[in-house]
């Protein structure tokens, strides 16, 4: 038997088509479509939380333009170099912006060393989509709405601050006797003279600290600070020291050792000093009594102060840069604070620092204070003279008369026998002049052309004048120069003077190793973030070569002839005020 499946349409035919009502019953029936309605209600609500996110987008937008426009106008108001008004300079940013609708409130405070600029804009925003859905809302229903536009605070503020903070600044000044040529000395008076009143003018009182470090052969300290250091004490002359190759690797000072003070002598000149009560001219280290211009000047910011010591510039003797860069980073370095603090002291009868600077040098942690070095030179480094360890204590074989200005030098092996050679009347005798007696010959009645008239020739003892004094190598050296010594104190009987009194009694550093330590030197205070400046006027090629290792960088070198030293000075003052904004 054949069967035969059909559909039911196939069994019933076709079906009528159903109202409109009906199938909405239907629609309403049927289960089949039970998520439609929370559906709609997501749409719904994602095209309004879209709608809200755009508006409040649109704000961000308007905010961050705003905000970021302000902040460049504040930034460009609390420019120290910026002459006008902050509040015209912030206006005009934000109308040429196309934000000048809006108010803005600037509240600017400004001093000679900072500019504080502080903008506020306190102002709307008006939204969008939440607007156009009420507004339908307000058209299908106008009798119940009092139809104000929908708003959002739009809000920015903004500070700018630049200050200039603290600085501490070694300025290491060439005094050397090359330094006399081309008016140098005087053009780097002018120079540096300027510099202190630009660095003054743009710093608040306080903030800022000034040492000076003039350097030839040697660098003259204040005999107050090298007392609260250990120093060898062979004299009190002058203060310098002579510092060991290893004392260039680092920046400061070792306080817990001794260091060996520089003889008080010259190499120069062949002249004795004792019969004008001065002590020797051109001494490798000048002393505080006879060149305190010489002397270093410590932690100032008195503008009249220094510029007076600049003035009193004087040049003379050979080129260490060496021993300027050490001493200027020992100036900038925490090590000698203690000492700072010490002749700080308002208690201290050797006060030479005012007390507000008792604390520096600061650590180099601080980071509101910039360590500055501006070295300055015309030269190279040239021989740096000291005297040997067997002549720097004990007596000598000469003695002095004060009273009638005479030497008398000793011969152990002269006649077979002691005996003192008079300086001033070439007579060879048992004692130095002044302490004994000597033979006079005399006439008791009328000399007349060396005739003895009405009387007869007699002898008699008489007292020497005066009292001669054994000299130590300390006191001989720092009134006799050294070639005065050998040339005519000894030369006049001793036929190998030049070398047992002259050749064999100093030494000296020579350029190559004091190049090197110049740059150790460098190295160590870059190390430590001292910034290093360095300044070559007209200095020969060996000069640049150091002056150009030992800047900060290629640009913190500058190489001048004649008054453009000033516009270096000038460039550097600038240089220092930037980074002082940015540290």
């Amino acid at each position: 038997m054949k069967v035969s499946f059909w559909t039911s349409s196939a069994l019933t035919g076709p079906q009528p088509r159903l109202g409109f009502v009906d199938e909405l019953r239907a629609f309403r029936s049927d289960e089949s479509g039970v998520l439609a309605k929370p559906m709609i209600m997501i749409l719904v609500l994602m095209f309004a939380l879209g709608g809200l996110g755009m508006d409040l987008v649109r704000m961000e937008r308007d905010r961050t333009n705003l905000q970021y426009t302000l902040d460049r106008a504040v930034l460009a108001a609390a420019d120290l170099d910026q002459p006008l008004d902050p509040e015209a300079v912030v206006i005009d940013y934000m109308s040429k912006s196309g934000l000048g609708e809006y108010t803005t409130v600037v509240v600017p405070e400004v001093s000679p060393t900072a500019k504080r600029v502080k903008a506020s804009v306190d102002t709307e925003f008006t939204a969008g989509w939440m607007n156009s859905i009420f507004y339908e809302d307000y058209m299908r229903n106008p009798d119940t709405y009092e139809l104000e536009p929908i708003t959002l605070p739009l809000l920015a503020s903004s500070t700018a601050v630049e200050s200039i903070g603290n600085v501490e600044i070694s300025l290491v000044l060439d005094v050397s006797g090359s330094m006399r040529s081309n008016n140098r000395l005087v053009n780097l008076k002018r120079a540096a003279k300027e510099f202190v009143q630009t660095m003054d003018d743009n710093t608040e009182d306080g903030k800022m600290s000034i040492s000076i470090v003039p350097y030839s052969t040697q660098v003259s300290m204040p005999a107050a600070f090298l007392d609260e250091m250990r120093v060898s004490d062979e004299h009190s002359y002058s203060n310098c020291i002579n510092f060991d190759g290893s004392d260039f690797s680092t920046t400061g000072l070792n306080l817990s050792r001794e260091y060996e003070r520089t003889m008080h002598f010259s190499v120069w000149n062949y002249y004795d000093y004792r019969d004008d009560d001065e002590h020797v001219r051109q001494p490798t280290c000048a002393s505080d009594a006879d060149n305190p211009e010489r002397t270093a000047l410590l932690m100032s910011d008195n503008v009249a102060q220094l510029q007076n010591y600049i003035d009193a510039f004087e040049h003379s003797e050979n080129t260490s840069i060496d021993l300027g860069m050490k001493w200027g980073t020992a100036l900038l370095d925490p090590s000698v604070q203690p000492i700072i603090a010490t002749l700080a002291n308002d208690a201290n009868p050797n006060q030479s620092i005012e007390a507000r600077y008792a604390n520096r040098p600061v650590s180099y942690q601080d980071t509101e204070t910039l360590k500055v070095i501006v070295m300055m030179t015309d030269g190279q480094n040239t021989a740096q003279y000291y005297i040997k360890n067997d002549y720097r204590e004990g007596l000598t074989p000469v003695w002095y008369n004060p009273e009638e200005n005479v030497y008398s030098t000793y011969d152990p092996n002269r006649y077979g026998s002691d005996k003192y050679y008079w300086h001033q009347t070439g007579e060879w005798e048992d004692h130095p002049y002044g302490n004994g007696t000597y033979q006079e010959t005399y006439c008791d009645g009328r000399e007349y052309y060396g005739r003895c008239y009405d009387g007869s020739w007699k002898t008699r003892t008489v007292d020497e004048p005066g009292e001669a004094l054994q000299l130590s190598y300390a006191d001989l050296f720092a009134e006799t120069s050294l070639r005065y010594l050998y040339r005519d104190l000894f030369g006049d009987w001793m036929s190998n003077a030049s070398w047992y009194w002259y050749n064999r009694l100093y030494s000296y550093v020579g350029d190559s190793t004091k190049d090197s330590r110049t740059l150790a030197v460098c190295d160590a205070a870059k190390e430590k973030g001292i910034v290093v400046f360095t300044i070559g006027f007209e200095a020969p090629w060996r000069g640049q070569q150091v002056l150009q290792q030992c800047a900060s960088s290629a640009s913190h070198y500058y190489d001048v002839d004649g008054l453009e030293i000033s516009d270096a000075f000038a460039s550097i003052a600038s240089a220092i005020r930037q980074l002082r904004l940015t540290e």
